[in-house]
């Protein structure tokens, strides 16, 4: 898109000359952009500039206002045990007016960084090590984040993982077929239908308060996580828009998804998706020392259905948007969220031929 970036950038007290700025990061939600600024130093002095998509996000000011008052917390934690701040956490630059954004002459909404060097972020996992780094990442960022009070954060995207609202939705787009594509999908239809129960159990767990409500990121895939480029560590969790209330066990599950799978999300060959038994086990292992005691007994045992909730949720999802015509998530080809939802289905149905095992492996880590 065109952007006028004077215009922003007249809005900020910088304190070198503007030199130039390119397209930042692979992210394809918001647009992001590195801006280079003179400094004293050899290097520029860079920044990080983001529009927020109000199409995704209806609600700017509330992100924001959930940024700023889950990163002041978390600068205050990370001082308060010993670390770096202005590393271990996003630190967002107010406008020459105070405000933690700019709305610029046509309506958008531009947020800017502090920009930290010396960092990797994989849009994949590479190496087991990465995504044990990101598990304790995102573990530590519920840990520091375990006395927050969840309740006074905005929900950024309504009823994001309530589960039993999607299945819910998904039933309605069944009965309606508005695209006449049902009976190419009858068996994932069928496999969603007999797994119902899955779709409620969390919820009624938090409704009885067996389980409690927590700050949670809602989007922990590897590439979230900034990895120190000198010793390996996980030492930030980013992209924070969607951070809100929900459960730890579903940020937990959501990465086992993503990254303890075979195979790519949109593998047509079935045969190459499996649940990755070290991996899983890795990952909990990592999310689990990041957490340091934070979690009760009950979401230390509901790990395992965590993973197996978030993965059948995805696929319910790219099942409901295939059947209404590819309307949320971006397709290349023809049937593409079909085979994103046959993976997901995959993975359950892999899960749950090994869920003894998976069992087993939280019990032996707790």
């Amino acid at each position: 898109m065109n952007i006028n970036i004077k215009e922003i950038i007249e809005h900020y007290n910088f304190q070198g000359a503007f030199i130039d700025y390119e397209p930042y990061g692979s992210g394809h939600i918001n647009d992001t952009y590195l801006l280079a600024f003179e400094s004293s130093n050899l290097e520029p002095d860079y920044k990080v500039l983001q529009r927020i998509n109000k199409i995704v996000f209806t609600q700017p000011v509330e992100v924001m206002e959930n940024i700023i008052g889950v990163t002041s917390y978390l600068r205050e934690q990370i001082i308060k045990n010993g670390g770096d701040w202005e590393r271990e956490t996003l630190s967002v630059i107010p406008a020459t007016d105070g405000k933690p954004y700019y709305m610029d002459s046509t309506g958008e909404y531009w947020r800017i960084y502090h920009y930290i060097p010396n960092v990797t972020c994989y849009d994949k996992v590479e190496k087991p090590e990465d995504f044990y780094e990101s598990a304790v990442a995102f573990g530590h960022f519920q840990y520091l984040l375990a006395d927050y009070p969840a309740h006074t954060l905005h929900e950024t995207i309504p009823r994001f993982h309530d589960t039993e609202a999607r299945f819910l939705k998904f039933k309605d787009v069944v009965a309606k077929d508005a695209c006449g594509r049902v009976a190419t999908a009858q068996s994932e239809i069928d496999f969603a239908m007999k797994r119902h129960d899955l779709a409620r159990v969390l919820g009624d767990l938090l409704k009885k308060g067996e389980i409690p409500l927590r700050v949670t990121h809602n989007d922990t895939k590897l590439n979230n996580v900034l990895i120190d480029n000198k010793t390996g560590k996980g030492i930030c969790v980013i992209d924070l828009d969607t951070v809100m209330p929900g459960l730890a066990i579903n940020d937990f599950g959501d990465s086992i998804r993503f990254g303890a799978s075979t195979g790519a999300e949109d593998e047509q060959d079935l045969d190459k998706i499996n649940c990755d038994l070290e991996l899983f086990k890795l990952y909990t292992k990592g999310f689990m020392k990041g957490c340091n005691g934070r979690l009760t007994e009950k979401e230390i045992e509901l790990l395992p259905m965590g993973a197996k909730v978030m993965t059948f949720e995805c696929g319910l999802r790219f099942l409901t948007d295939y059947l209404e015509g590819d309307q949320y998530f971006k397709v290349q080809r023809d049937g593409q969220n079909l085979d994103r939802c046959r993976t997901q289905f995959k993975l359950v149905l892999d899960m749950e031929q090994k869920w003894d095992e998976i069992c087993r492996i939280v019990q032996e880590l707790r």
